[in-house]
């Protein structure tokens, strides 16, 4: 006979049902908070009790990992790659873990951005008070004082912060998959300033305080026998709360509450913040922006607000699987226009690079990625003619299927 999982789990609540029911009123009371609790878990709440303790390191040298000479993630004993399901049948647990790991990647990149590429860190919101949530941007040295280029980046949404591109290319590939570090590197080398956006980090988190519910005790008015009688309830009802409590949270998870930074609670926010107070005091003659999936759309919303002042500084747009939206977003004729000439989307297709794709927005050309079995990086070459003045200027694109090499003429 096969007993399932669910049912072990749940045959000590079924059992002490059993045998509280033949009791009196106070035990029948207990049974009416054992199914209230049966009827508000599921399997996967109560298989959390079963589950090491959510307590993991805070440096790579903990989780016993180390990037080697080639940028990739290696186990420091034994030299593999990253194994998610470090152990069996809890991917809760090894979620949990991988989300830890990462956490820690996205502060090792940020150190990487200041002292490989000696990008300067930059806090905003700029006249933030000391107690209010900040985020920030790294840029270069001359990123506002360059008086020819300037190159934006801008990563997609998710779990990505400031100089990545995919969390899970810098694990499972290596830095230069995942990261905007080759970006910015041979951008700096090519005589440009950089600015790197953090369209992601548009919150703090801490921990939600705790209720104090005021004793009904307290009430000196009322006579004692109610205080008494409200106590009791007050009481059990603390205790039925407790009891699923046990169950729905074993590992005493903290609750979480969103503190949003100001002027820069979501990525559309986040780039308008910074063309304002950044990218438009720049001295660049020319402004270029890389956006990777929705960091297209936040530099579409970015057009929508600040046309005229796009139109008169941005040189020319490379999007990467840009998840813009030109009808959603009501973009005006005149946006969509400039798209055309002066924006390429190079797109997820089957058809050979840089083959022209068909779309039913009508805005900027989109043209094939192509699709590689390996990562690679690759540059394009765009010849810039600006008040007679004509340059190459490069534009640098990475990504999982971006395998880019590709001249256009930007008028």
């Amino acid at each position: 006979m096969s007993i399932s999982l669910s049912s072990l789990i749940l045959l000590p609540i079924w059992i002490n049902m059993a045998q509280i029911q033949q009791g009196g009123p106070d035990e029948k009371e207990k049974t009416t908070a054992l199914k209230d609790l049966l009827s508000r878990i599921d399997l996967d709440e109560l298989m959390k009790k079963d589950e090491p303790p959510l307590d993991f390191p805070d440096t790579l040298e903990g989780f016993e990992y180390a990037f080697n000479e080639k940028g990739q993630l290696r186990h420091i004993k034994t030299g593999e790659p990253f194994v998610f399901n470090y152990r069996e049948d809890l991917h809760r647990w090894n979620q949990k873990r991988y989300e830890a790991l990462g956490e820690i990647i996205t502060k090792y990149v940020y150190e990487l951005l200041e002292k490989d590429c000696n990008l300067k860190k930059i806090s905003i919101p700029v006249d933030a008070t000391e107690s209010e949530p900040k985020s920030f941007i790294f840029m270069s040295e001359d990123a506002l004082t360059n008086p020819q280029k300037l190159m934006v980046l801008i990563h997609g949404s998710g779990v990505v912060r400031a100089g990545q591109w995919a969390r899970r290319l810098i694990i499972n590939e290596d830095l230069d998959s995942g990261t905007q570090i080759p970006f910015i590197k041979r951008a700096v080398a090519e005589g440009y300033g950089v600015i790197v956006l953090n369209p992601n980090e548009n919150y703090i988190e801490v921990e939600k305080p705790k209720i104090h519910v005021q004793s009904s005790s307290d009430s000196s008015d009322e006579p004692a026998e109610k205080r008494e009688r409200k106590d009791k309830v007050s009481k059990e009802t603390k205790k039925r709360r407790d009891f699923y409590e046990k169950y729905r949270n074993p590992q005493r998870e903290k609750e979480m509450m969103q503190l949003y930074i100001r002027e820069n609670g979501s990525p559309e926010e986040h780039a308008i913040y910074v063309w304002d107070h950044f990218i438009a005091q720049a001295a660049a003659e020319n402004v270029f922006f890389v956006a990777h999936s929705y960091g297209g759309l936040a530099f579409v919303e970015l057009m929508i607000q600040r046309e005229a002042d796009v139109k008169n500084k941005v040189t020319a747009v490379a999007l990467t699987d840009s998840v813009h939206n030109v009808w959603h977003q009501e973009a005006g004729k005149t946006i969509r226009e400039w798209m055309r000439e002066n924006c390429c989307n190079w797109v997820s297709s089957s058809e050979p690079l840089d083959t022209s794709v068909e779309s039913m927005l009508p805005d900027c050309p989109r043209v094939s990625a192509g699709s590689c079995q390996a990562l690679y990086l690759h540059f394009t070459y765009i010849n810039v003619n600006s008040h007679y003045k004509s340059y190459n200027v490069s534009i640098i694109f990475v990504g999982p299927i971006f395998t880019i090499k590709k001249e256009r003429e930007i008028k």
